[in-house]
């Protein structure tokens, strides 16, 4: 009964969307018009992989369970995987996931959730997958199915959640076990239109002594199997090597298959795919990259746009991950679960079980996708057709305010940013700090409880990061930045609208997170959107941000306005108090403000009517909560409706 009702629900997309299929060597819609596949991966979910858990070692999934078991016991253990598996994935993803514009996704799975044995059948996987497609339905997304670990292991690494050894390939009773999950799934999912089709083994790795012939004939007799009973979908063969090494697998054994290849952690050239593009070519057979990602955003666009510019569809692994820059979406990791990652790592005591059980129960919850961050640039860089022409900004920038050195625009290199390690072609990291954005500049999470919570560093001459500022008020202000060095010997200048500020040599501050403050005065910014060049001359320094702080337009010997005529401070510098003088030549209301230098108003000395007269306003030097502030530079701002001046005062504990 439960198979006929899933057929009645969703027969009528035969009619509106049908299958996607192979047709004249490219993949088209039930109605033959083409099809570019942009998908992201859903890996983690049903698969999980411990570096996206942050767990050391990796681990395989069979390993991470055996460790949550271990802490949990068993019973508290399945509550935490229905917990996981709830919130990694939900409609409010795949809601995102559409509204980014994707059209497709790939749902990794372990072969247990559909047959942990042979002649056993799981429901779980058929439930899981079948509220995907429920999800996925109002947006006509395909789903593709990736048997990311089958029976014995296709590779020998934790991927595959093998024991070390890639069994499949040695053990006969392994691949009739994987040939009778793909012919249950066909079954079942025959009449499924938005099942975009069966990508059938997972980046394989042949053992010593299996040759390529081998593979060849286990895809034959699943794809065999499947045909059976669903000729509708297609069958998505990976290569040899994780999906690079296709060899015996040409030429094709059926009309309604794909390649499907890997590409991690290379160049983006022509030429690395130019193989691949010959044998499609060769057999008139479409190809689509089933996986990449896990480098930086540039790296990431130049590899959609070589897809793209070959029909080559594409997936991004993966949506979601712990604590990871190259996803975007990234749940946080909070302290308790940090303590079960210390243990697991060897550096911390073995937690308790209520303990444990917190700290994983919370883990799952900060998966739920409105728990989580969306890293910046990460989907404009595969989506936006701008990203590697023009740059936008990340946010809205004001002026006055303060501009975060890591809100630099979202674009390519050489867009928003230079930068001399940019992305890993094979020669390690090209983010040294590993936080907040996936791109070239090198990001770190300073822990700088007074100010902004990250910082730019590992500067290098020649590189330099953009800003686009379009809150714009006109006036005089002082440009002032929040930087460290723990050798002194860092330089840097400014541009503003291609006019050279200033340069800024700065001192050693005592360590890379002892922050200090410089000044270019006096800086002039007209109406109308600016925009900031942050670049390097010497490397050295760590910037966290500058501030574009409002200051007077004239000398200090008192200012004369229309309204009002402003005294000097006095005394400047103070302590404990000060005063200021204001002669108002027209009634209002005005207001008097102190500021300090990161724009923030800590203290106001007067707001309401000021008739005409002489009137004395003063300041003692503490904030609103009525706490002593610290020595430094202020500003004074006095307003009224009309007109707005500033001082600045200097406070001397």
């Amino acid at each position: 009964m439960r198979l006929i009702i899933k057929t009645i629900v969703l027969s009528g997309l035969i009619f509106s969307q049908g299958f996607l299929h192979v047709e004249n060597g490219e993949i088209v819609d039930g109605s033959g018009n083409p099809v570019l596949l942009r998908g992201l991966g859903l890996g983690g979910w049903l698969v999980p992989e411990g570096y996206m858990l942050n767990i050391p070692g990796f681990g395989s999934p069979t390993e991470i369970e055996n460790k949550i078991e271990a802490l949990l016991g068993t019973e508290l253990a399945n509550e935490f995987w229905d917990l996981y598996h709830d919130k990694y994935v939900a409609k409010a993803d795949i809601d995102q996931i559409a509204a980014w514009g994707f059209n497709s996704i790939r749902i990794p799975f372990h072969y247990k959730q559909f047959s942990p044995s042979p002649g056993e059948v799981n429901q779980f996987g058929y439930d899981i997958v079948d509220s995907l497609l429920s999800w996925c339905e109002p947006y006509n997304m395909y789903i593709i199915l990736d048997m990311h670990c089958a029976p014995g292991g296709q590779n020998h690494g934790e991927i595959s959640d093998s024991d070390g050894t890639a069994r499949l390939w040695l053990e006969q009773g392994y691949k009739d076990h994987t040939i009778e999950i793909w012919h249950s799934i066909a079954e079942y999912y025959t009449d499924d239109t938005l099942i975009g089709g069966y990508d059938l083994i997972n980046e394989p790795v042949l053992p010593d002594g299996v040759s390529s012939t081998d593979l060849r004939q286990l895809y034959i007799d699943i794809t065999n199997t499947i045909r059976e009973v669903d000729t509708n979908h297609i069958v998505f063969i990976e290569g040899n090597w994780y999906a690079t090494d296709f060899t015996s697998l040409t030429p094709p054994w059926d009309e309604n298959m794909s390649y499907s290849f890997h590409k991690y952690w290379n160049d983006i050239t022509q030429g690395t795919i130019q193989y691949l593009i010959n044998m499609s070519g060769s057999y008139n057979i479409p190809l689509w990259l089933g996986e990449t990602g896990e480098n930086s955003n540039h790296w990431g666009h130049k590899v959609v746009q070589l897809c793209e510019s070959n029909n080559i569809g594409w997936n991004w692994w993966t949506h979601k991950k712990l604590e990871k820059i190259t996803s975007p979406l990234s749940a946080i990791i909070d302290p308790p679960y940090q303590d079960i990652i210390d243990y697991w790592n060897g550096s911390g005591s073995q937690p308790s079980s209520a303990y444990a059980q917190a700290a994983l129960f919370g883990m799952a919850e900060n998966l739920k996708i409105e728990n989580c961050e969306t890293r910046p640039g990460v989907i404009p860089a595969l989506m936006d057709p701008i990203y590697g022409e023009s740059p936008t900004p990340v946010t809205t920038h004001s002026i006055p305010g303060t501009i975060a050195a890591v809100d630099y625009d979202i674009g390519a290199r050489n867009v928003a940013y230079t930068d001399e390690d940019y992305m890993n072609t094979g020669n390690g990291s090209y983010n040294s700090g590993w936080s907040y954005r996936n791109d070239g500049v090198d990001i770190e999470a300073n822990g700088d409880e007074n100010g902004l919570p990250y910082n730019v560093g590992w500067t290098a001459a020649g590189e330099w990061i953009g800003y686009t500022i379009e809150d714009v008020s006109a006036g005089t202000y002082d440009l002032v930045f929040r930087v460290s060095s723990n050798v002194g010997s860092g330089i840097f200048f400014l541009e503003l609208n291609g006019t050279n500020l200033g340069v800024i040599s700065v001192p050693n501050t005592g360590g890379w997170w002892a922050w200090d403050t410089m000044t270019i005065p006096d800086v002039s910014v007209a109406d109308g959107p600016q925009y900031l060049k942050l670049v390097t001359v010497q490397e050295g320094y760590n910037i966290e941000g500058f501030t574009f702080s409002v200051t007077s337009n004239s000398i200090d010997d008192g200012l004369m306005v229309e309204q009002f005529i402003l005294g000097k401070p006095y005394p400047n510098p103070f302590n404990p108090s000060m005063m200021i003088d204001i002669s108002v030549n027209e009634s209002g209301i005005y207001s008097a403000n102190v500021f300090d230098l990161n724009g923030k108003i800590i203290a106001e000395m007067y707001s309401g009517t000021l008739e005409v007269g002489e009137h004395s306003l003063t300041w003692d030097g503490v904030n609103f909560n009525g706490e002593p502030v610290a020595s430094g530079i202020y500003l004074l701002t006095i307003m009224n409706e009309t007109t707005r001046t500033n001082k600045k005062l200097l406070l001397v504990r």
